[in-house]
């Protein structure tokens, strides 16, 4: 490509609980380093703070438990699906909320490469994704400014990362994919630089925020024994609540027992209400045992469907953040009798897959001679009058014309006829999914043929062509033979699209969105100074203490964001609840103030604690 023409193309992980950008650089797929986050992984989670400041990002999640309400996390359960969703008193669909994650990302893309040429994203999706998610992944990355010319499954990706090094060689392998919110599996075959996927199957509502929830509802029952309160029925306890429960989750992975403890959750009698308890592994595992032994049982559909038995499969591959949990890797090492492999970070596997296939579309892989082929995640067909033999026809029936894994891109053909007198007009109503019954699947749209020459019934042939292309989008064609007139439909805009206007209202939603919260701002009475944290630097620092010098930095960060959010929730306790007097609103804002300027830790910490514990109070007094 000329330098005028050149258009950078980069790999995107878009994750329930974290997201993730690779590029490739000096020919090798790479992470890139999120430096606001000192980590290649950006929290999905979107806050508003009282400013109109749009935060995502490891900022966002400390906000999740100060101010759940001006908050929004684990969007990606909810992409497809027409409800608005709220935040900070204004409303988004979620692609919408999803395109703030995704110009997070793209601000370092710009950094990367320069803002004066447009950028392209291959974006990565459950396999298991409808078409209309998908639709709306791509609309997401559209709205962040990128231009998406590829969507491909997270176990894909994950195999292209994998099998980079490899083209070599040839086998059969497994890729198991359990993340924040989603579960996959698929059974790859690599042969002569093709990277075949065999089969897939998964679960979209199935993943490591499930296992969250459900520590946080044990932990709710041990504090309802307790107190007789229940946590969940307060927002920001609740918040609070799943926090401890993901950490407490996460160290599972590394330690037998772990105690919890948490001071102050609530408040009762002007009481606080502490929480404190110990948990073992075996405890969390037996919790979460039966959700984990249902990801085996798409493991086993999975190879019926490959045709393959377990011996046959030579590696299996753990890739996200939940394939941690020891008991995972002992129910896959127990029924393939076989050490599952993570040579690739399970949290960035996706993305650097996601990177491959872009830096093979940019032209930057050229050489590797990597062939991918993918596989329809669900069967695709129409609506049919069903034969139910002495009982007659009855409609609602689904006739598949594209069968569930067949590889993609497929173009395949049914002929199907009239089903009564003089019929001159067919409705295609075109569904997805596994039931015989369109009840049972998934509708993507519709459209109707007339003009058919009027005969007996029967007698009229209807030819109707499914065409599913790379990225998962699906045209539709029906032609009547006697006369070849025809009607086409593509997927892509019937599904909440109607071509260019869905995407337009969006855009609009979206500039008006910042436009209200550039008025928040510029109305809002500025109570909060902007907290700059300048420790003592009056000694030089040794090289060798920088890296700690940062953590320390990243945490002390996450408390002052936090203390901010506690003193804007104080504000408007001191506005609404006449219970707290002016006195006790400045008392509470300068703790936390001489707390932040003192530069510790620890302090500030404490006067969060105790804070927070009078807020709680004063809330329960209302």
């Amino acid at each position: 490509m000329s330098k005028d023409r050149f258009r950078p193309v980069v790999g995107i992980d878009l994750g329930t609980t974290n997201s993730s950008l690779a590029a490739v650089i000096e020919g090798k797929a790479e992470v890139v380093t999120l430096m606001e986050e000192n980590s290649p992984l950006l929290p999905s989670v979107v806050h508003i703070d009282q400013k109109g400041e749009v935060i995502v990002g490891s900022d966002a999640k400390s906000a999740l438990v100060a101010v759940p309400e001006r908050t929004i996390a684990e969007v990606k359960r909810k992409m497809g699906e027409n409800e608005m969703l709220k935040i900070a008193d204004q409303k988004l669909l979620p692609e919408e909320i999803s395109a703030l994650i995704l110009k997070e990302l793209k601000k370092y893309v710009d950094q990367i490469y320069g803002d004066e040429v447009e950028k392209e994203a291959v974006i990565t999706v459950p396999a298991y994704f409808t078409d209309q998610q998908r639709q709306a992944t791509k609309k997401a990355g559209e709205l962040a400014g990128f231009v998406v010319e590829r969507i491909i499954n997270e176990p894909t990706a994950a195999a292209m990362a994998y099998g980079l090094d490899k083209l070599d060689d040839d086998h059969q392998f497994l890729v198991y994919d359990l993340g924040g919110g989603t579960f996959d599996v698929s059974v790859l075959e690599l042969m002569g630089g093709i990277l075949e996927v065999k089969a897939s199957a998964g679960n979209k509502e199935l993943g490591g925020s499930d296992f969250d929830r459900i520590l946080l509802d044990y932990f709710a029952e041990k504090i309802i024994e307790e107190s007789g309160l229940d946590p969940r029925e307060d927002l920001s306890a609740c918040a609070r609540l799943k926090e401890e429960a993901e950490k407490t989750k996460i160290k599972l992975s590394d330690q037998k027992q772990v105690q919890v403890s948490i001071p102050a959750l609530m408040v009762k009698n002007n009481q606080p209400v502490a929480f404190e308890m110990e948990i073992s592994r075996k405890e969390f595992i037996d919790l979460i045992d039966n959700l984990l032994k249902e990801t085996l049982n798409s493991v086993k559909n999975v190879l019926e469907d490959a045709e393959l038995l377990p011996d046959e499969i030579e590696q299996v591959i753990l890739v996200g953040g939940s394939t941690r949990i020891p008991r995972v890797r002992e129910l896959l090492r127990d029924f393939f009798d076989q050490e599952p492999q993570n040579e690739i970070d399970p949290d960035q596997a996706v993305a650097k897959g996601a990177a491959v296939q872009a830096g093979i579309k940019a032209g930057l892989l050229s050489d590797s001679g990597m062939i991918v082929t993918d596989v329809a995640p669900y069967s695709l067909g129409i609506e049919v009058l069903k034969d139910q033999g002495v009982l007659g026809f009855k409609p609602g029936g689904f006739e598949s014309i594209i069968d569930r894994n067949t590889t993609i891109p497929t173009s395949k053909t049914k002929v199907f006829t009239t089903t009564f007198d003089n019929q001159e007009q067919v409705k295609i109503k075109i569904y997805q999914g596994e039931g015989d019954w369109i009840e049972e699947n998934h509708y993507l749209g519709e459209f109707i043929l007339d003009g058919i020459p009027a005969k007996r019934a029967g007698e009229e042939k209807i030819a109707v062509s499914l065409n599913y292309n790379i990225n998962g989008i699906l045209d539709v064609t029906a032609r009547s033979l006697s006369t070849d007139k025809e009607m086409q439909l593509t997927v892509q805009d019937a599904v909440d699209r109607k071509s260019e206007e869905s995407y337009q209202e969006s855009l609009e939603r979206l500039e008006n969105f910042h436009k209200e919260l550039a008025g928040m701002a510029e109305n809002a009475e500025n109570n909060l100074q902007k907290i700059e944290y300048n420790p003592d630097l009056s000694e030089d620092i040794e090289e060798s203490e920088l890296d700690d010098f940062a953590a320390e930095f990243a945490d002390f960060k996450g408390l002052a964001l936090e203390a901010e959010n506690l003193k804007e929730r104080a504000g408007e306790l001191f506005v609404e609840n006449e219970n707290i007097s002016r006195s006790e609103f400045k008392s509470m804002v300068k703790r936390l103030d001489q707390a932040l300027e003192s530069g510790d830790k620890d302090k500030l910490r404490q006067a969060l604690e105790e804070v927070f514990e009078e807020i709680l109070d004063l809330e329960m007094e209302e």
